[in-house]
């Protein structure tokens, strides 16, 4: 059996991948072809060569496989990302937004951007590597080109909701949506996954979004859930 492509159902620019032996995974269009960030397998198909999504490594992909209802990015997208590390779930944000789009990759730890700026940020003129604490936006604004269409939320901060309204009060477009991915053990070790998933969801209504979606994301990530909102 020959490895074959198709489009994701439900979501533009990420597709489905069959393999060889019949088992199906995840995958964006490369926008660098024949280079990986992470180790991803590349496939090609008919002339177009894709990257492997790998679910462990990406909560992102995590929640499509988990029947995310909305996946807000989309081709031509401005993304704020929040906590890029070095790259991984980014690097595929990249390659949904395309070139005509662009991700503004937010990273306080000073080695996890020398990654990000080497390893994938040099090859993707659509990727902007921001050394900034997500805690106090103000100080990267100079570096956002305008108001964006999304903000991707992954920090491993006591205050994730916080510190992503915070960041939507100067950067998010009036109809835009935010991803937050929350980390129960960031936040308190103390209680119960889901009495800080429900705080954490608490936060951004309070702040005036509208959820849409929460979803867990085990077995993937133990004690992660995503949540979706809107303005």
């Amino acid at each position: 059996m020959q490895v074959r492509v198709k489009p994701h159902p439900e979501f533009s620019a990420i597709y489905q991948v069959i393999l060889e032996d019949g088992t199906e995974r995840l995958a964006t269009k490369n926008l660098t072809p024949g280079r990986n960030v992470y180790g991803e397998k590349l496939v090609r198909y008919e002339g177009v060569e894709y990257r492997l999504w790998d679910p462990f490594r990406s909560k992102l992909a995590a929640a499509v496989l988990k029947n995310l209802k909305t996946v807000p990015i989309k081709q031509g997208h401005k993304v704020l990302y929040l906590g890029a590390a070095s790259g991984t779930t980014a690097s595929h944000v990249s390659d949904i937004v395309g070139e005509s789009g662009h991700v503004y990759c937010v990273e306080f730890a000073p080695r996890a951007i020398r990654e990000l700026v080497d390893n994938v940020c040099a090859f993707r003129l659509n990727m902007s590597a921001i050394l900034a604490d997500a805690r106090i936006p103000e100080k990267y604004a100079i570096f956002v080109n305008g108001k964006v269409d999304d903000i991707y939320c992954d920090i491993a901060q006591p205050e994730q909701a916080k510190v992503l309204a915070d960041n939507a009060d100067l950067f998010l477009k009036t109809d835009g949506w935010v991803m937050l991915a929350v980390k129960a053990q960031s936040i308190d070790v103390t209680k119960e996954p889901s009495e800080i998933f429900k705080r954490e969801v608490k936060v951004l209504e309070n702040r005036g979004f509208q959820i849409e979606d929460v979803i867990n994301l085990e077995p993937y990530d133990k004690a992660h859930v995503m949540v979706v909102a809107r303005v």
